[in-house]
């Protein structure tokens, strides 16, 4: 049984990524996509579409699902509050609004002032909880910072209304503009997010505590708080800034693995990591298969997908935290 809990998630992992290769605006068999792959293929357009577009896609929602389900993991655990997600402190709205500066103003390339967006808003909700150790002050001023992000874009919307149709897109999240550039950044953000997550992982287990027998084991609770917040805002900005705001992986995954594992941080959060990719890699493969000529936003999609979901454990009684 034990053993099924993490063969399940990596074999529907495989599945997905393979399907993500086959399907969407035209299918093609696996026979010819492995050897397009492996560059035997004679079709300079299908190795266009396999290579140039369908793989780096996949890749792509691979890694946002399991930076967003790493986050949210992280939030819940740093926050001690279920319904927290890797956006709680108000990167997804910075990003946004950074964006949407961006698009205000003409550019092109809207990582920059995405990223410092996300980057901003995190820094000045944790500056301005840094005098009262709080995570309920912590959640509200990111609520806050949410709400002020959000007048801000629609601000920003009304003065450039050519540009309304982007900032929407964006603030729904889209893989189709992805490119290798962008998976190989997240990537290397990921990864050097995990070389400090495995030493704060022992800490994440006595954060669920109250804060009195947190203390008595020795954990300086702030710097640990502090540190957690850090390593999950760095990848969800870099996630924000290439590919939009995704909603819900990062509230559902933890939700989903802690039911199978339990709270101990150690398992929970590559099970967190494996659940989130494939939560992700499901909703794009959906948005290619109901709308093959368009593009759907994966953000719409992972919300269909998961609100029922959610609702479902929330009525049985299966949303715990700790």
């Amino acid at each position: 049984m034990r053993k099924a809990i993490w063969i399940v998630p990596l074999f529907l992992l495989v599945v997905l990524a393979c399907a993500s290769l086959m399907v969407g605006s035209s299918s093609y068999p696996a026979g010819e996509v492995v050897r397009t792959l492996l560059g035997k293929g004679d079709d300079p357009a299908l190795s266009y579409i396999i290579s140039g577009m369908r793989l780096p896609r996949t890749f792509a929602a691979l890694l946002c699902g399991m930076v967003l389900a790493t986050g949210g993991c992280l939030f819940q655990a740093v926050l001690r509050n279920p319904m927290a997600d890797p956006f709680v402190l108000g990167v997804s709205s910075g990003g946004a609004l950074g964006a949407a500066i961006g698009l205000t103003f003409g550019l092109t390339n809207l990582t920059a002032p995405a990223m410092a967006g996300g980057f901003a808003s995190a820094f000045l909700v944790l500056l301005l909880s840094l005098r009262h150790q709080s995570q309920t002050r912590l959640i509200l001023t990111g609520v806050a910072l949410n709400y002020l992000c959000s007048s801000l874009m629609t601000l920003c919307m009304m003065l450039d209304y050519d540009q309304y149709q982007r900032i929407i897109f964006w603030t729904m999240g889209s893989f189709s503009t992805v490119t290798f550039q962008g998976v190989r950044i997240l990537a290397i953000s990921y990864l050097l997010s995990l070389i400090p997550l495995t030493l704060v992982a022992g800490s994440l287990d006595l954060l669920l505590l109250d804060d009195a027998s947190a203390l008595s084991v020795g954990l300086d609770i702030h710097r640990a708080r502090v540190t957690a917040i850090a390593i999950a805002t760095f990848p969800v900005a870099v996630t924000v800034a290439w590919f939009g705001v995704i909603g819900f992986v990062g509230l559902l995954a933890p939700h989903v693995a802690r039911l199978l594992v339990g709270p101990s941080h150690k398992r929970l959060l590559p099970l967190c990591a494996l659940l989130g990719a494939d939560l992700l890699l499901a909703s794009d493969l959906v948005c290619r298969v109901i709308l093959p000529s368009g593009e759907l936003p994966a953000g719409v999609i992972t919300s269909l997908l998961g609100t029922p979901l959610l609702i479902l454990m929330l009525h049985r009684g299966s949303v715990r935290h700790g």
